[in-house]
């Protein structure tokens, strides 16, 4: 099979879990704490950090995994590109759509619930995917994986808004970004590893296994660590925003996943064509019930708040630049270079290890120099991504390991001085009893922005491939890529200097 056309399918894009997992979701456990009239959340303790953040690293990883497993895929189940393109795209799409409702019910129904919920969710979703017998059952499973991931993961962000503050809010939103950061290059990493071992001859279904037990550990940690935190004027679901909203991201990111695969039939552009007109009645929509003194989904009001609007409008071209970025170096080093599955991987570990670090200093840098961070942040990415492309350019196509890695450190080290000051900069001024439509709604910024780089960033790479070959193709799309670092950096000197 050809992997250019498997790797285009990845333009979207985070005991086995039965009766005792479920229960585990539903029941009363004893709490480490509960909300009660007049009293405040527990403060979020070190195990429940590490509980909740191994919540936002699952739904990420997975966002990834899948795609050095894509063409075993294919060989066992006989599935063929467009299939193997809803393998990734019903997980993507689902995770999406879902993940600012996610938000919205944990506010309303309590975000440790709804944490342990989508855990146990994702614990089974994923093992149905590992035990798919058909290319059928594997796409509706992913579907399942990707809903229960949206309602698991914005309790993460939201927990940690409602239960810190100062300090430790700063260190655990700047673990939030290393986490989410880290997980994104490992899920290729571990991806390839799981593949190419073949543990118990289970080939590609080890990469969704391997969450089954991960989960049931996530589970057991949160009854005991997590604390209940909810809105304290909780609201019904507003179902025509909800509806509205999932159309809006359909109609853009469907066709982007589908299109290239499928010649970009007529009912792709039909659907790229309605998404300004959705998104249009879905704002004027939301802002009549916000005026009407209604809570909507996604209230409008939510963006007068400087730090959300403000971060939000750069954490669009960080992620395309990141997402487009981790896309298009997996098919270059693989097909381009002659990279196995593991070493394409492990090409990525000093980015990974330079972000996890620097990432970990971050809230002392802003507490001395502020939003000015994310402006040093971008320029250094840039520097590691023009240090990359000239490494590339001059060795194509015998560069090693050692060789890149300069450069991806470089690269590293910028993405960490910027996406957990995003993070926080965007929560910093949401109420705590709107944590959860907060996060939910940076969140599904970060994974939409994250797919339309895939879509744009790689389907320019793959077309200039086809045309000029794949080491000019590389050199045009890491160009692109250095303009929207420019796009970052000139938008942060926007920010307000100090970050709270």
């Amino acid at each position: 099979m050809n992997l250019t056309r498997v790797r285009s399918a990845n333009l979207v894009s985070p005991v086995p879990a039965s009766a005792s997992a479920s229960a585990s979701a539903t029941a009363d456990p004893p709490r480490p704490a509960a909300t009660g009239p007049g009293a405040g959340p527990a403060a979020l303790s070190g195990l429940g950090l590490f509980t909740v953040l191994l919540g936002a690293a699952l739904p990420l990883i997975d966002f990834f995994i899948v795609n050095v497993a894509l063409p075993a895929m294919d060989h066992d189940l006989h599935a063929g590109p467009a299939v193997l393109e809803l393998v990734v795209a019903g997980y993507g799409v689902a995770y999406a759509v879902l993940l600012v409702l996610g938000g919205r019910l944990g506010d309303m129904f309590g975000r440790r619930r709804l944490f342990i919920a989508g855990m146990a969710a994702f614990g089974i979703t994923s093992l149905a995917c590992g035990l798919a017998p058909t290319a059928g059952s594997l796409v509706a499973a992913r579907v399942a994986q990707g809903a229960a991931a949206a309602f698991m993961l914005p309790q993460v962000l939201a927990t940690i808004h409602a239960t810190t503050a100062g300090g430790r809010r700063a260190r655990a939103i700047g673990l939030y970004g290393a986490t989410a950061g880290l997980s994104m290059v490992a899920g290729q990493i571990l991806g390839g590893v799981l593949v190419a071992a073949d543990l118990w001859g289970t080939g590609w279904r080890m990469v969704f296994l391997v969450n089954v037990p991960v989960a049931l550990i996530g589970l057991a940690l949160a009854v005991r660590t997590v604390p209940e935190t909810r809105s304290d004027r909780p609201t019904t679901v507003d179902i025509p925003g909800t509806l509205l909203l999932a159309l809006s991201l359909i109609t853009l990111l469907l066709p982007l996943t589908e299109g290239r695969a499928a010649g970009w039939p007529l009912w792709t552009w039909l659907l790229l064509g309605s998404f300004p007109v959705v998104a249009a009645v879905f704002y004027a929509v939301e802002r009549r019930a916000d005026r009407a003194g209604k809570v909507p989904l996604v209230p409008p009001s939510l963006f007068a708040l400087p730090g959300l609007s403000r971060g939000l409008v750069l954490v669009v071209p960080f992620s395309i630049g990141f997402g487009g970025f981790m896309f298009v170096i997996a098919v270059a080093l693989q097909q381009g270079m002659d990279y196995g599955p593991v070493a394409a991987g492990l090409a990525l570990v000093p980015m990974a290890v330079a972000f996890f670090v620097v990432s970990l200093a971050g809230p002392r840098l802003v507490g001395r120099y502020g939003s000015r961070v994310i402006t040093v942040g971008a320029l250094i990415q840039g520097v590691g991504i023009g240090v990359f492309l000239l490494t590339v350019a001059r060795g194509w196509p015998d560069t090693g390991i050692p060789a890149l890695a300069p450069g991806l450190v470089l690269a590293g080290v910028g993405q960490a001085l910027q996406l957990p000051v995003l993070f926080r900069i965007v929560l910093a001024d949401v109420p705590s009893d709107r944590a959860g439509v907060g996060s939910g709604v940076m969140v599904t910024t970060q994974q939409s922005a994250l797919a339309l780089g895939v879509a744009t960033l790689g389907t320019l790479f793959l077309s200039r491939a086809a045309s000029v070959g794949m080491r000019d193709a590389l050199i045009t799309t890491l160009l692109v890529q250095l303009a929207t670092i420019a796009v970052t950096a000139v938008l942060s000197l926007r920010l307000p200097r100090v970050v709270r």
